[in-house]
Order: C-alpha cells, then structure tokens, then sequence
C-alpha cells in the first residue's frame, strides 16, 4: 500500500484531522495532482484550529494554485497557433484550399488544441458546451459576415479566471502610531516586585527558550494590577512594552464597547485573535473592570463579554501560550472572581503607593531637564508619605507654575528653589486615602478568600496614619 492510499484511508477514518489532509495534500502535490492537492489543503484547513497549522497549509495551497495556473498556462496555445486556427477564410475557400500540401497538420493540430481546451476544462471545472447548445462558432458567426464554405474554426480556449481573494467581515482597525518615547524599567519608580514578575512572564522566556522548554515552564498568562489611582499601573504597562521584544497591543473600551447586541464580544475575540497572530505579544486591559465585571453584580447584557473575556483568557480551543496580558484597575473588587482565578490572571499585584525610595526617585524623574536649583529629595520624599506618583507630578507641577506666574510678573528669571516646592506641596493632599479607607473595608469583611493579603500587610504597616 503506498503512502497517498494510506492517507486517503486515515482521512475517512478521522476526516476532522487536519493534520491528516495537511499531509495528504502534500503526496498529491508531489505527484502533480493538483486539483486532489488542493481539495485536500481545503479541508485541513477546514478544520485546523492551531495558528501555526493553518499558516502552513495556507503557505502549501498558494503554491498549489500557482503550480497549477502555470499547468494550464503552459498547455494553452501560443498566441501565433490561436490566430492561425481561427483566422477566417475570406476568399471562400478553406484553410487547406489556402495552404496546400498541410492538409494532414492543420486537423492534427484543430485536434490538439480541442484536447487542451479539454484539459484546462477540466482543471478549472468549466463544462464543456453540449452539442446542441451555443458554442464558440455561434460566437465567431455574430462578429463575421456568414461566408460560403467556410469551415468551422478550432475551439479557442478562455482566459481562465485566476483565484481571487474576497474580503469580508469588519475592515482591520488601522494601526495607532505613537509619538510617545519608548519608556523602560529604569524609568519606573519602585514596583520591584511587578518587574520581577514581567520578566519571568514575559522577558526572560524568549531569551532563553532552552531553558524554560527544559522545565516545560509556560510562558505567557495574565498579571491583574490593582491599586490607588495615579501609581502606576498603566506607566508600568508602557514600560513593558519599552522593556520587551514583544508586539505590543493596548486595548481600549471603544474598541471593543458596542451597543448592538453580540458586536463587543466579536471585538473582543478580534482582539485576541490578533494578539495570537503576532505572539510574542502584550495584551493591556486599561480599567478591565469595565469589561470584566463581576457577573453577579452586572446586567443580562454584559453578561456575554465577560463571558466571552473568561473563554478567550483559557478555554477549551484558546491559549495564552507566549501571550502577557496585563490588566489595570482600581476596582478588583469588581472584577468577576473566575478572572481572578489561576490559569487566568495568575498574579494579582498590588501597585502600593510608592515608598521613600520610589518617591525621592520620581522628584528628581520630574524635576530632570527643569531650570532649577538642587533641591533636597530626600527631604521632600520623608514630607509626601502616601502620595502616588501623579500627586508627586502635581507638586512639582504646581512649584513650576508659580515659578513662571512670578517670573511673568517681575520679569526677572530665576530657577526653581527648594521653598519653591515646599509651598507646592503644601497645597496637595495625597489622593490615595480614600482608596486605601475603601480597601480596608474590604480587607476586614471580604478577604476569606486571602485575595487581598498584600493589602492586608500593607494597612498593618501603616494603617495607624490612615
């Protein structure tokens, strides 16, 4: 039994098997079979659900095609045969009364041309026209004058058509282009741990395949980030995409909100989609609250996106194999508890407001490439505890904008002092308060589960200036 009889055999055995036909189809191209080669393709990618399966059997049924529109391409007759067959007889007689002594050769090769006419048929599935129907001398009749003992002439083949590509569905988005510079780890102050957790996700595995490979180590998966507003969540996702190889996607709700019903659950799976195509990737989820809200507290019409949301992150057909979703709120309270499950968000990560460290870190962030004295971080850090990154921003901000209103006034330059943001900072109050009274409610009454722990420890060591 030869290996194509074998695989046809598989093929009606498991006839869901694309991997089965993908095989197949390759016999039938190495025997020249193209028509059985291109059937085969179809149905393996009929039932392909794996990427890099489908990318492959779309490579082999492009060459096919090609392979066979040149077949037909060399079998057609030359553009010289064609107009010596079907140049009509103007003088009355015939062809062979026209060129004597080739009367054996020009039936012979009327009789050729009718065989690869034949042949390109069937290839292209075109049927052959019936005897009693209208054929190719009806048509010449229409556009020559009827002339006495003309003979019929050879049939002349048709241009086939080719194979088109039809585009349906919803067009692509274009593509956002940002001016914004590219933005590392060592831009960020603080969130040691998130750092550490992103590049054992995402980095380190693609530098070191081997490695991980050896300890089958999954690569990918989802990181949720909660905290106070302003503390950098989202500059850590820029970071991120700054930091790694990897294609970069944030997610916005308008593309995916959509108030027909069932059309946010196709973005959201066009989304996906897309972020498998170009993997390695880095999905962010700005505020995922809003499209993973906890089903329990949500309307029947939200229902089927965080559905949808908790299928895409790991289902029975989809993966998040070297695929890093991040997802930002300040809200994980309201985020679904089946989101917030390993295999889905693995790590929930709480981005604390920033410590001493980070804070003296981010004044000199803010106050670098400014016209202003040396000022005393370490100072301003110890008067700004609980102050986010925003706040931080804000002060210096606000020192800047009544450095220039004096300056305006006066019209005397002078640079930034230490009094300065002094007199700032004395007029902004830490804007992560109110989020940390709230957390502790939850930590107090909702926090069986140990889902807020971080939080927990972090109130336990500061909860008295609360």
């Amino acid at each position: 039994m030869d290996k194509i009889n074998w695989l046809e055999q598989m093929t009606q055995k498991q006839p869901e098997d694309a991997q089965t036909w993908f095989w197949l189809g390759k016999e039938y191209e190495a025997a020249e079979r193209w028509l059985d080669a291109i059937q085969a393709f179809s149905k393996g990618l009929t039932y392909a659900q794996d990427d890099a399966l489908r990318s492959e059997i779309v490579a082999a049924l492009s060459q096919v095609t090609a392979r066979l529109q040149q077949s037909a391409a060399a079998s057609a007759p030359s553009p010289a045969e064609s107009r010596a067959e079907s140049r009509p007889d103007t003088s009355g007689g015939t062809v062979t009364e026209l060129f004597p002594g080739q009367g054996s050769e020009a039936p012979e090769r009327g009789e050729r041309s009718e065989e690869r006419a034949d042949r390109h048929d069937e290839m292209f599935g075109e049927p052959k026209p019936e005897e009693d129907g209208p054929d190719e001398d009806e048509a010449d009749e229409a556009n020559f004058p009827s002339v006495p003992g003309r003979q019929a002439t050879a049939f002349r083949p048709k241009v086939h058509p080719g194979l088109q590509v039809v585009a349906g569905g919803k067009e692509p988005a274009p593509e956002r282009k940002s001016d914004v510079p590219a933005i590392t780890f060592e831009h960020v102050a603080g969130l040691k741990d998130l750092k550490k957790t992103i590049q054992m996700k995402i980095i380190s595995p693609f530098f070191n395949q081997g490695l991980f490979s050896k300890f089958r180590k999954k690569t990918g998966g989802g990181v949720l980030l909660y905290g106070p507003p302003g503390c950098g969540k989202t500059y850590m996702a820029r970071a991120t995409a700054g930091e790694c190889r990897a294609k970069f996607i944030t997610v916005h709700i308008t593309d995916i909100l959509d108030p027909y019903i069932g059309i946010s659950e196709r973005n959201l799976k066009e989304m996906f989609d897309k972020a498998r195509a170009q993997r390695p990737s880095v999905m962010f989820f700005d505020e995922i609250d809003a499209i993973g809200f906890n089903r329990s507290k949500s309307s029947s019409l939200t229902r089927g996106l965080v559905d949808t949301f908790l299928h895409e992150m790991d289902g029975i057909d989809s993966d998040t194999d070297h695929l890093l979703i991040i997802g930002a709120t300040n809200m994980p309270w309201d985020v679904d508890n089946a989101l917030k499950r390993p295999g889905r968000f693995d790590r929930l990560v709480f981005v604390e407001p920033p410590d001493v460290e980070a804070r003296q870190h981010i004044f000199a962030l803010q106050m670098q490439g400014r016209y202003a004295e040396k000022l005393d971080t370490a100072k301003l850090a110890k008067a700004t505890e609980f102050f986010s990154g925003a706040d931080i921003a804000n002060v210096c901000e606000r020192a800047v904008e009544q450095v220039l209103m004096e300056i305006l006034e006066t019209g005397v330059e002078r640079p930034v002092r230490m009094r300065d943001m002094e007199e700032a900072l004395a007029e902004v109050q830490p804007s992560t308060l109110d989020w940390l009274r709230t957390a502790k409610n939850y930590v107090k009454y909702a926090n069986q589960g140990g889902m807020y722990n971080d939080i927990e420890r972090y109130l336990r060591k500061h909860g008295k200036h609360i």
